[in-house]
């Protein structure tokens, strides 16, 4: 979901939701969020509020904007606004949004403007009706598509997703029905896609060949049963999504799989040549933890992350922790395998949001304390080791290991669940320039020197890999290794990849 470099700058007033405008000390020190899509085929339900929840449980996938469109019969209704789902559909807005088919979007722009006309889903007029366009992923060619593109006049946004979305109204145009005019346009797109698609006649899920970002499908309020009438299907980022609506999870979208859904229930269509390559992003730290990945929730694995860990870098200790929430699993893994206590050392304030107010600068130097505060009477005294999924920049692990020096900590040593970023991601997720990410510029002795610990260790490549006990080939690892399994432009390449850097435990 990206745009493109020439784009102009975002407005003053439409910053709600994103930290891209805060000096890069400020700014989260993890790979920023991705987007969720949610779809819902369901005559007779209020499916406009089947999809507000869907995105809610989504919104860990975006805070940017957020954005439903409902299809009744021929007519199509469209809500979206800057801001997380709760602030983006007050009032009466989902009253407004009859029909049978809903499509939803949660949105981080990973490299563009923070704009309302850049929110989704993307609304295309054709000659069978409208369609509604959500996506996640990036595209690489999104230049080369906007100037193959008969209407790119009519353009909106800056986002690669709405280009997708004119494509398929092209081939719409030119006399082909819904499905062959979507795959007509998805053979057109190089990246990273998982697609909503809604339609007056029915709804689209699809994926890439490398199947890069997840999508899955369920079944709500019935079984299937041609003796009951049509099921009502489901379609979404991730299984927390159909959780929420009591929708029971059916499979995953296949990479390179379109499902057409309607009245006559599901046909799927191959319509590339499957090279799975899930980002072990998703794994690792970006998926919920409650979400099903390979027939088990993404806790497991990370649990299994923290165990594998304690067994490459041990510690002589007297405590594990976390760095909240998304290290919690691994922490507990780690301290279930060395034997060494767990217990919470830092309390997450889960209400801070973000904000148009920034903190004064007296209280930057405080530190983080807005959003995680030390417990002095666990730490005083003690020998801690701490977990963490991942670093990128450096600046919150810095501040957070002086943090629990402050509460009296005697040593404090570091744990990453995840091989160091080396690379920035061209397929969806916002991790930096190369010359940003702190493992492509520094040494391990360098890190742990800039971020003032007394031992810092991350789990192997091969470790993370093979904890998933799935093929390791069916995963881009790409941010550890730079490998690109989806070559990428050099026009692109040169605008994040300052300089290359090899990686011990890269794959050949």
């Amino acid at each position: 979901m990206m745009s493109l470099p020439s784009e102009p700058a975002a407005s003053s007033h439409s910053t709600n939701g994103t930290d891209s405008t805060l000096p890069l000390t400020e700014r989260p020190d993890k790979p920023e969020e991705a987007c969720g899509v949610f779809g819902v085929y369901a005559p007779g339900e209020d499916v406009a509020t089947l999809a507000y929840f869907g995105l809610y449980a989504l919104q860990h996938r975006g805070q940017e904007s957020a954005g439903i469109a409902t299809f009744d019969d021929q007519t199509v209704h469209c809500h979206k606004n800057m801001g997380l789902v709760s602030q983006a559909f007050t009032g009466n807005a989902l009253k407004e949004l009859p029909g049978q088919i809903a499509v939803g979007h949660t949105r981080y722009s990973t490299t563009g403007s923070s704009r309302v006309c850049n929110a989704q889903p993307a609304v295309v007029e054709t000659r069978l009706g409208a369609l509604a366009l959500a996506h996640n992923g990036n595209l690489v060619n999104a230049a080369d598509l906007r100037e193959g593109l008969t209407q790119r006049d009519q353009l909106v946004s800056t986002t690669d997703s709405e280009m997708i979305a004119f494509a398929m109204a092209e081939a719409v145009d030119e006399g082909h029905g819904w499905v062959e005019s979507a795959i007509a346009a998805f053979k057109r797109c190089y990246g990273a896609f998982s697609l909503v698609i809604g339609t007056p006649s029915g709804i689209i899920g699809a994926r890439d060949p490398q199947g890069i970002r997840p999508l899955v499908l369920g079944v709500v309020g019935q079984e299937e049963n041609p003796h009951d009438g049509p099921a009502h299907y489901v379609l979404a980022s991730e299984t927390c999504g159909l959780d929420i609506i009591g929708a029971t999870f059916i499979r995953d979208i296949k990479p390179g799989e379109l499902v057409w859904i309607t009245a006559d229930g599901i046909v799927s269509v191959q319509w590339a040549e499957a090279q799975r390559k899930l980002c072990v992003f998703e794994m690792i730290y970006f998926s919920r933890p409650d979400s099903i990945v390979h027939g088990e929730s993404l806790y497991s694995y990370r649990q299994r992350l923290g165990r594998r860990l304690a067994k490459e870098a041990p510690a002589d200790v007297d405590l594990v922790m976390a760095v909240p929430d998304s290290g919690v699993p691994a922490a507990i893994g780690f301290s279930q395998e060395s034997g060494i206590p767990y217990a919470e050392g830092l309390i997450k304030n889960r209400y801070v949001g973000r904000t148009f107010i920034q903190p004064t600068q007296s209280m930057r130097e405080v530190g983080i304390r807005m959003k995680l505060n030390p417990l002095k009477d666990v730490l005083a005294g003690k020998r801690i080791l701490i977990v963490d999924d991942s670093i990128v920049r450096g600046t919150t692990s810095r501040k957070i290991v002086k943090a629990l020096r402050d509460a009296g900590a005697t040593e404090v040593h570091m744990r990453i669940s995840s091989p160091p970023v080396t690379h920035p991601c061209f397929y969806g997720i916002d991790t930096d320039s190369q010359d940003q990410l702190i493992a492509a510029t520094k040494t391990l002795a360098e890190i742990s020197e800039q971020i003032e610990v007394d031992s810092l260790a991350y789990l192997s490549w091969e470790g993370m890999l093979e904890t998933t006990e799935q093929d390791p080939q069916t995963f881009c690892s790409a941010c550890f290794t730079g490998n690109y399994p989806v070559e990428i432009p050099e026009i692109f390449r040169r605008s994040k990849l300052k300089f290359e850097k090899a990686t011990a435990s890269a794959p050949t």
